[in-house]
């Protein structure tokens, strides 16, 4: 488990105070100094999230410490929105504006690990948390706690609203709380990710489309009796194959992969039953659905080249990010203003120890971690999906990247577990939350920013847009981690 988490308190220097002014310094100081003074409370509620790490659907307790926290701190909690009975909405206030924040809380399954700086899975644990989602719950909760009391010191009008948002990772938890409505009312929405450093940028990320495929059989004796049997696991194995060869022949930036997570259960029994699970991906939505189609042909074809049949199940699906350059640069000067995060010696050495085992060989450059990237509004593309894109398209959306990883950490390793038990993670994720409360505030307090924000969006998304989920129209897939 976790061992000798350091919790390290965020101290700003009088030039980055300097930087604060849309909502007023002093104003902005005396937010900065409630979070600091709240850092403890907030990392005990993230390291036992850590210690939970509960996969997509299953976060039972997760979900639970942090509704409990919203309302102690006076907040209208409404449980199991868009029939996901993890999925909550926190609100403090009326009217507009309606201020957004996006929190997360699942873990990955397959990457336990202990808070070390080497490779020691935790016995027993089947999952970790290896994205941050943690972290990004617990900041985006204080932020928005932050925001309240801010709210009740001045009198400011409108309202904060957390979305507790489950099973990002491949279950598209946000997709069904857009397709119930949940956003429609709100102005505009704030949300961060864990990363290796700290950056707010106009980028976007691939759209995606999940499934798992399920072939059906006829077991027999695989020796005995073979011409009596038709293998499931023919079935998947073929279409994995004209997958394969598929690749040479769709745009180059698709993604496609798959795991066979059943594949029989002897090798002298002839399958009955084995199951699949893709995913594709692009920066395309119309792409991944056009590929999606032709996996959905190559299964079909295995099937009848194999003598079984299939059918198939969409787990998951997502569109490609729409950023918003108008709050994205309220949230870096916000950013800037906060700083990077600085490591104790003992972090340090944790950190240096680390970068030793990642990828490449080449140590870590540790003061990536303390510096703030630049803004950058030219609109990348990057490898990851995530379904807060869609609600990316229903509202103006921006976010940004806190350093709570030792820097050249990839997501979904166990280097980023490890990173997220301890201080590192921790005080990255003190970064977000003021960054997400100074900027919330900005917004309250400035209606042309919010309206020069939707314009941009409407702008952005097109006069002919209908937002039409990757999902469809299927009940949320609360099993798709069985």
């Amino acid at each position: 488990m976790r061992k000798n988490p350091c919790v390290i308190f965020v101290y700003l220097s009088a030039l980055s105070l300097s930087a604060l002014s849309a909502v007023g310094q002093r104003t902005k100081e005396e937010i900065i100094k409630q979070i600091d003074a709240g850092e403890a409370a907030y990392s005990a509620i993230a390291l036992k999230i850590w210690d939970y790490a509960e996969v997509g659907y299953h976060e039972t307790k997760s979900s639970a410490l942090l509704q409990e926290h919203f309302k102690k701190e006076g907040f209208k909690v409404d449980v199991g929105v868009a029939a996901i009975p993890t999925a909550f909405i926190a609100s403090y206030g009326s009217g507009h504006p309606i201020i957004g924040i996006l929190g997360e809380f699942d873990a990955l399954p397959g990457v336990a690990q202990e808070a070390v700086p080497e490779l020691k899975p935790i016995p027993g644990q089947v999952a970790g948390h290896a994205c941050g989602h943690h972290l990004f719950g617990t900041a985006s909760m204080e932020a928005a706690v932050a925001v309240k009391n801010w709210m009740i010191a001045t009198g400011q009008k409108g309202t904060i609203r957390f979305y507790g948002t489950p099973a990002e990772e491949g279950g598209s938890g946000k997709v069904y709380m857009v397709r119930a409505g949940l956003f429609d009312d709100v102005d505009t929405v704030l949300q961060w990710h864990a990363g290796d450093r700290n950056e707010v940028r106009m980028g976007s990320t691939l759209a995606n489309k999940s499934g798992k495929f399920r072939f059906h059989g006829v077991a027999s004796h695989a020796a005995a009796a073979p011409e009596r049997g038709r293998s499931a696991l023919d079935g998947v194995e073929s279409m994995d194959y004209m997958v394969n060869m598929m690749r040479e022949h769709v745009p180059e930036t698709t993604r496609i992969h798959y795991v066979i997570t059943h594949g029989g259960e002897a090798p002298n029994v002839v399958p009955a039953f084995a199951e699949v699970y893709y995913y594709v991906r692009s920066p395309s939505r119309d792409i991944v659905k056009d590929v999606w189609s032709r996996v959905e042909k190559a299964a079909n074809g295995a099937a009848l080249g194999t003598g079984t049949t299939v059918d198939w199940e969409i787990t998951g699906g997502a569109y490609e990010l729409l950023s918003n350059e108008t709050l994205g640069r309220v949230m870096h000067k916000n950013l800037e203003a906060v700083g990077g995060v600085n490591y104790t010696p003992a972090e340090k050495a944790f950190a240096e120890k680390i970068g030793r085992t990642l990828p490449g060989g080449k140590p870590a450059v540790l003061e990536l971690a303390s510096m703030v990237a630049p803004f950058s509004n030219f609109s990348s593309v990057g490898n990851a999906s995530t379904d807060a894109a869609d609600v990316s398209w229903t509202v103006p959306t921006m976010g940004l990247v806190a350093a709570t990883w030792v820097p050249g950490t990839p997501a979904h390793s166990w280097q980023a577990v490890a990173a997220g038990g301890t201080g590192i993670g921790l005080k990255g994720m003190q970064v977000a939350a003021k960054t997400l409360a100074l900027t919330a505030t900005d917004l309250f307090t400035q209606p042309e920013v919010v309206a020069q924000a939707k314009a941009e969006f409407l702008k952005r998304r097109g006069a002919d847009f209908k937002y039409e989920p990757m999902v469809g129209n299927r009940a949320p897939a609360l099993d798709y981690r069985n």
